[in-house]
């Protein structure tokens, strides 16, 4: 395990979006946009909020969506170019900023050069094994059919068993750690063989061995896949849906049931824990009441793993992920050239900066363990440890107030809507409490 990753705060964004690009790549004799550079105003903030890592969403050549990837040795030219991606990089290590491309690396889009090869050349195309295509199915506009990414025709799979693959992938990601980058998102991972990524990574960490490697795995065994991809994290997909599950249930049988699972995942690794990304409805929109935003909030700051903020989260942003055509383009909004046009909610921001930098400034609870110690429908209190180290987290769903019980109420209130009693401390109706 890298050591970095333990005091490492995401925050998450989805650059085609956020920089309002194009739909649609641009035409080849079109000059390239240097949207990137309208970064920089945007690092104090994330820094402010309390983030020190950026994970950055597809951002490589490609045709549409940043997951059909046509060249993943150039920047999308909606963005800008090359000299503009190494200068984000820079100004990103200046502001001690972390960085971590997406790798969408299980397939590739149809104007990938090595399959427009194999389109105009066919059988004799030196590319031709590096895709899964059955020749014999010539009813298509190919004259040829492929293997896709789940029923996706312009998404190419490409074939993991062939070395040539190996050694490109390798050499991508090679390639842009020397730049300065610290990891790679690896989309779809769960799609690909373990064995692609056991070779993969194992080669890339000979060169750099401080990088960090998580896979999108959403459900199964994560620690097997972690073992045999030999990766450093996955995505915490269970974790999520039990956070907003149990709050919109008001049952937290089942929250509990998965941070004693977390505490299985987190002795092998360190998960990648949220509660939004770029794939799902936002926190603000799943959860039934507004005012339990807060209570995911506070479990995720205070629950083992790295955790990540997906932008526009902190500012209590409402959208619904569709499954139609541009379904996912509420979840991937625009955002301003500058904060300070960021029409938002500066109440949920002041409380998602509080939580950050609690999570921040006690990065012993990455490597935590949690235990329960009161465990109802609409209640929960939990103690995160690790060695001298701990805190106690009060969750009230209920409509009335919550006494903490007294084994816990010695601490003082680190943040939350405690309040103190004769007796200790009580949580007010649908809100939250850390003792320290």
């Amino acid at each position: 395990m890298v050591e970095w990753i333990k005091e490492t705060v995401w925050w998450h964004i989805y650059p085609l979006g956020f920089f309002n690009a194009e739909k649609k790549c641009l035409p080849p004799d079109a000059a390239p946009e240097p949207r990137l550079r309208s970064f920089e105003p945007w690092l104090k903030y994330l820094v402010d909020l309390g983030c020190n890592g950026i994970f950055l969403a597809p951002l490589f050549s490609s045709e549409s969506h940043g997951y059909d990837t046509t060249d993943f040795y150039n920047l999308d030219s909606r963005l800008g170019t090359n000299a503009d991606l190494i200068w984000f990089i820079e100004i990103c290590r200046e502001h001690n900023v972390r960085i971590v491309f997406d790798g969408v690396f299980n397939h590739v889009g149809r104007s990938f050069g090595p399959f427009q090869d194999v389109k105009w050349h066919r059988q004799a195309s030196r590319f031709a094994s590096w895709f899964l295509i059955d020749w014999s199915n010539s009813h298509n506009e190919d004259g040829f059919a492929y293997a896709n990414f789940e029923g996706h025709h312009r998404l190419v799979k490409l074939n993991h068993h062939n070395p040539e693959v190996v050694d490109y992938v390798v050499n991508v990601m090679s390639h842009w750690l020397s730049y300065g980058i610290d990891g790679w998102r690896l989309d779809a991972a769960y799609a690909v063989p373990s064995s692609f990524w056991q070779q993969v990574l194992d080669r890339v960490r000979q060169k750099f061995p401080e990088a960090w490697f998580l896979g999108e795995i959403i459900h199964g065994d994560y620690s097997n896949a972690v073992r045999q991809g030999h990766l450093e994290s996955v995505t915490q997909y269970e974790l999520w849906k039990a956070i907003w599950s149990a709050l919109n249930d008001r049952n937290f049988f089942e929250l509990s049931h998965a941070l004693n699972r977390n505490n299985d995942f987190n002795a092998v690794f360190l998960p990648n824990i949220f509660i939004g990304n770029h794939d799902v409805t936002r926190i603000a929109t799943e959860l039934k009441n507004e005012r339990h935003v807060e209570l995911a909030l506070a479990v995720l700051c205070t629950i083992p793993g790295t955790p990540s903020i997906y932008y526009g989260d902190e500012q209590a942003f409402k959208a619904r992920k569709e499954k139609r055509f541009g379904g996912d383009d509420a979840i991937r909004p625009a955002f301003p050239s500058d904060p300070n046009h960021l029409q938002g909610n500066p109440a949920s921001y002041d409380q998602h900066r509080e939580l950050l930098w609690l999570r921040r400034n006690n990065s012993w609870i990455a490597s935590a363990r949690i235990k329960v110690l009161t465990l109802n429908n609409q209640t929960l209190v939990y103690e995160t440890t690790y060695g001298a180290n701990k805190i106690v987290v009060a969750l009230n769903t209920g409509d009335s107030v919550f006494p903490i019980p007294s084994s816990s109420n010695l601490r003082p209130l680190a943040a939350g809507r405690g309040a103190s009693s004769e007796s200790g401390w009580i949580v007010e109706p649908h809100s939250w409490a850390i003792l320290q």
